[in-house]
Parts: structure tokens; C-alpha cells; sequence
């Protein structure tokens, strides 16, 4: 019981936390940057106003039936990305995830620390039996990060998405309870 206290939505590099409205002029920031516009959703790679992101921020509330977390860099609290579960299945115990890192934060390990946080709070503290993801084929470092974290790819949405002038595939991942149980020992 202790470790659950001591480590609850902490990882080695970062910390999941509700953001507060202090946080709100880093989130659309960071929400703006082109690695998100481009990487993040399949949506129109259009930015959203000022107001789009502050709604969307003021809707996030942990009554609902999904979870957004601000990712905040342990050492100095800084917010560096967003990550969330989302799309619950309380059926058939399926889930989805997302996450979103700041650009001058990617490729430092910050992305996975955060993802195999959230997925000790998904496995621990939520009723889920499957977390699935989708990545665009063109996002190797995406890709290779959620395979540290035990993710198995399990299908491909081809030609799903339309990025850079041509059609790219969506690949589809999952992690069992299972699965986590047997990596996290």
C-alpha cells in the first residue's frame, strides 16, 4: 500500500497532474506546435484558436468518462505535454490513449516515462483490461516509444490519413493487463 502512495501518478522523469488555469497559456502552446497539429489527431492539421483550446481545457474534469493529466517535468513542475484516457468501453474493459510532448521536450524519454505512468494508473486504479492506441506509420519515434512500453501492434488502417501530399497508413496497438503484469514484475 505504501509504494502505491509514494508512486501514485509519478514516474522517473515526470509527474501526471490536473492542470490548473495557470497552465492554459503552456497547453494551447503547446497544442500549436506543428509536431501536434501534424502528429497528434487525423483531424484537418488546422490550429485551433485561442479559444478553441481554452473550452477544451475548461471542459476537462475527472467526473467525466475520460482523464486528461498535464505532464509536468518532475525537477522543475514545468508542464512539457498532455496525456489522457479516453473512449471507455466499460462493456467490454477497452480503452484508448493519447499523449502529446512539447517539441523541445521529445526524444529524451519524457514521452515514455509519462505513457508507462499513465498506464500503471489505468491498470491500478481503473477497471480496464485492454489500452489501445493509434499512431500514424510516418511516427517512428511514437511508434518505437509505445513498444517500450509493452504495446503490440495488432493491425493497419491503410491509406487512412492524408499528410505531407499522400495517403499513410494508421497502425494499431494494444496492451493486455496481462501483458503489463508480466513487464512491470
Amino acid at each position: 500500500m505504501e509504494q502505491y502512495l509514494k508512486d501514485f501518478l509519478e514516474g522517473q522523469l515526470i509527474t501526471l497532474k490536473q492542470m490548473t488555469s495557470s497552465d492554459l497559456e503552456t497547453f494551447v502552446k503547446i497544442e500549436s506546435e506543428n509536431s501536434t497539429l501534424l502528429l497528434a489527431n487525423d483531424e484537418m492539421p488546422f490550429p485551433n484558436t485561442f479559444e478553441d483550446h481554452a473550452s477544451f481545457f475548461q471542459s476537462i474534469s475527472g467526473k467525466k468518462e475520460e482523464f486528461i493529466f498535464g505532464i509536468f517535468e518532475k525537477t522543475s513542475q514545468q508542464l512539457i505535454g498532455s496525456c489522457g484516457v479516453y473512449a471507455i468501453n466499460w462493456k467490454n474493459s477497452t480503452c484508448f490513449v493519447g499523449i502529446s510532448i512539447g517539441e523541445g521536450w521529445q526524444g529524451k524519454g519524457f514521452g515514455t516515462d509519462a505513457m508507462r505512468t499513465l498506464i500503471t494508473f489505468i491498470f491500478d486504479y481503473i477497471a480496464i483490461n485492454k489500452i489501445k492506441l493509434q499512431v500514424f506509420s510516418f511516427n517512428g519515434s511514437a511508434i518505437r516509444s509505445y513498444e517500450k512500453c509493452g504495446f503490440t501492434k495488432e493491425g493497419v488502417l491503410r491509406h487512412e490519413l492524408f499528410r505531407f501530399g499522400k495517403f499513410h497508413d494508421i497502425v494499431l496497438f494494444g496492451l493486455l493487463r496481462e501483458e503489463w503484469s508480466e513487464l512491470s514484475r
